[in-house]
């Protein structure tokens, strides 16, 4: 019994320690901080004495070893960069995108070169995202270890939270770089409404650098000949030097590259990596090329600036210092700024482009899937409002055993990247303290607990059920949340109590459940308050109109039914997003 006490006691502390560390990486807001988390806190609350962590590269073809701990000190040269058809673990679990549980045999077979190294039992967990495996983390032990079921599940917990977590800090950069571009066309929109044109397009050409450029210039053609209007770069001895060396070295009027053969076809041209062959062959001189090597240039594009279908000049960006090379999406932008920029960008364009960004953070931490067991039938309906920020509407749903199924559903107040944050962190930490307890009071009573530690500054509403088909009830816990209705297979709604407790992490509120009996064809709707909100109306008002439509889900499946009930109640003037999820219980032999 001792021993048994002293395995419960060591397992209970590595479970306690890996929560910890989920709640390390929901707050993560870098890809190297989420890696020394893993390989540092996450190998420590295991007792891993090797951990790694790899990502697979954009070109499917390759992975590169993001952070390792316990390994020998020449491993970062050795597995920088290594091709996917290496025989390593890292590599197997990004293929096979599955959990591997490798013991001392397993080593020996397959990766002798391991065992080496003195492993002698190793866990690759998948990192993925959707239907993508976007890398693993590798956790080797010096001595056979046997991972209990319940350690398993929580390091699959660890890892979907590690992927969550690098998705949604992926998000939040493409984010910020959309921003950073939409800034940009804002700026330059702004300076373009000036009468002024040759004070304007250096204002132009200096909002540039050096977030898109190194270097930037702007020729205009008068009188059959190029005249540099404009250059910035962030050393202004380099912007004299550019001048002198326009006056000195003018460009060849007979060129096929450069600002006149651009002013000839009127196409851009993009150069993604300058060459020292490019060069020699530019240069009039020993002189010239002895300058244009010692700028080191790495990248250039070259635009038109077009009115009315005439060539007026041409905007040109070069990367030297910052060692970047263009791709076509720069190109792009720098001809959206030749072409006035965002004097042609209107509105519905600068809306479009923010609303893509807010609809890629948000698709980062909401299940794009929802696989449940035959038990029961699940759907759930995101609808942005259509403002440019990011919502705070999440939801999801967990199995456990015994058919049970946890469905929450929850509402950060207010929008954009720290909203989107939140809301990770909350649907990552239900997930975790879910697996350690289901109980609904339990669940809410740890979560108060956590804002109550970290002292978030965002208030958090959430409906938190646990569906229980052996027991034959749904039990409820609400903090601040709009309450679900249930509705019988024989069209009766009920009803649930608005919540007493207040939201999230508000503190001084003893969390408890109730009981609703829930048989065979019933049906719990779950949503945000998006839904039944409407200006100049009382919730309650909405609440009874939700009430008296979702009779219609009753003989159709929840998939066709839920679109068409979000039509009837919303309010198609909202300005706030809407989250519905419903469950039902056992088959639909009805359904249309």
């Amino acid at each position: 019994m001792p021993e048994d006490f002293s395995h419960l006691a060591a397992l209970s502390d590595r479970l306690t320690r890996l929560a910890w560390v989920n709640a390390e990486l929901v707050r993560a807001t870098s890809l190297e901080e989420v890696a020394q988390v893993v390989v540092t806190h996450g190998a420590d609350a295991v007792g891993s004495e090797v951990a790694s962590m790899t990502l697979a590269n954009p070109d499917g073809v390759t992975a590169r070893l993001i952070a390792i701990n316990g390994g020998r000190s020449d491993d970062p040269d050795v597995w920088g960069t290594f091709p996917l058809t290496a025989k390593v673990p890292s590599a197997d679990g990004i293929n096979s995108g599955r959990r591997l549980q490798l013991n001392k045999k397993d080593l020996d077979e397959r990766y002798p070169h391991v065992r080496d190294r003195g492993i002698e039992s190793a866990v690759v967990l998948p990192l993925r995202i959707g239907d993508s495996t976007i890398g693993t983390i590798v956790l080797s032990f010096l001595k056979e270890r046997a991972l209990d079921a319940t350690e398993v599940e929580f390091l699959d917990i660890l890892a979907d939270t590690c992927a969550q977590g690098l998705d949604r800090i992926a998000a939040k950069e493409e984010a910020a770089r959309q921003s950073a571009k939409l800034a940009f066309l804002a700026d330059t929109a702004n300076e373009l409404t000036s009468l002024d044109y040759e004070t304007t397009l250096a204002k132009v050409a200096r909002l540039a650098v050096p977030t898109f450029a190194d270097w930037s210039a702007i020729d205009l053609l008068e009188d059959g000949k190029l005249r540099r209007l404009a250059v910035a770069h962030v050393d202004p001895a380099k912007v004299r030097m550019a001048h002198e060396l326009a006056e000195r070295y003018p460009e060849d009027p007979e060129s096929e590259m450069g600002a006149w053969n651009v002013i000839r076809t009127g196409e851009s041209q993009l150069i993604p990596e300058i060459t020292d062959d490019m060069l020699v062959a530019g240069a009039v001189d020993d002189e010239h090329l002895e300058i244009a090597r010692a700028l080191h240039l790495r990248s250039a594009l070259t635009v038109p600036l077009v009115a009315r279908g005439r060539v007026l000049g041409v905007l040109t960006w070069v990367t030297a210092e910052s060692e970047r090379h263009y791709t076509q999406e720069d190109l792009e932008l720098a001809e959206a700024v030749a072409k006035r920029a965002a004097v042609s960008i209107d509105n519905s364009e600068l809306h479009s482009q923010t609303m893509a960004a807010s609809v890629q953070l948000q698709k980062a931490v909401l299940p794009q899937t929802l696989p449940v067991s035959e038990a029961w039938e699940v759907a759930h309906l995101y609808s942005p409002s259509g403002r440019t920020e990011v919502g705070g509407d999440f939801y999801d749903v967990i199995e456990l055993d015994g058919d049970r199924l946890v469905l929450f559903v929850g509402d950060v107040m207010g929008r954009g990247v720290d909203a989107a944050a939140a809301m990770a962190q909350t649907r990552a930490a239900v997930r975790a303290y879910a697996a350690l307890d289901p109980d609904p009071a339990v669940v809410l009573t740890r979560l108060d607990q956590m804002y109550a530690r970290y002292q978030g500054d965002q208030l958090v509403t959430l409906l938190y059920a646990v569906l229980d088909p052996v027991g034959g009830e749904l039990l409820v816990a609400n903090a601040g949340h709009p309450p679900p209705l249930v509705v019988r297979a024989d069209g009766e709604v009920i009803q649930l109590p608005f919540a007493e407790g207040a939201p999230l992490g508000v503190g001084g509120f003893e969390r408890g459940r109730i009981s609703v009996p829930f048989a065979t064809g019933d049906t719990v709707i779950a949503f945000t308050d998006g839904l039944i909100e409407r200006r100049r109306e009382d919730i309650t008002d909405g609440q009874e109109r939700l009430a008296r439509a979702v009779p219609q889900l009753v003989g159709r499946r929840l998939s066709r039914g839920l679109p068409h009930l979000v039509d009837t109640v919303s309010d198609p003037s909202r300005d706030d997003d809407v989250a519905v999820i419903a469950a039902r219980r056992g088959d639909l032999t009805t359904a249309s």
